[in-house]
């Protein structure tokens, strides 16, 4: 889940506004390591992907492509055919 900035800023790819600092049209890192809760990996990758989330990618963002396994971590989520 990504971590919550007290101001909101503008997604410069999607324009979406978000208070996340991990928004993944345009990803801000993290200020501490996180740990994936697919692999267990401890990272400050927002755009961190392993074998064990890529089993799981059901969403697509419609503006900006990025694939996703939940919905809440994507501006413009759309459900992918068969996922």
């Amino acid at each position: 889940m990504p971590e919550q900035k007290t101001q909101p800023t503008v997604c410069p790819t999607c324009g979406a506004i978000t208070t996340a600092t991990g928004h993944l049209c345009h990803p801000f890192p993290p200020s501490k390591p996180y740990v994936c809760e697919y692999c267990g990996a401890e990272t400050t990758d927002p755009r961190h992907m392993c074998y064990e989330q890529v089993e799981h990618l059901a969403y697509q963002c419609e503006h900006c492509g990025r694939l996703a396994a939940k919905a809440e971590t994507l501006c413009h989520p759309k459900r992918i055919a068969g996922a």
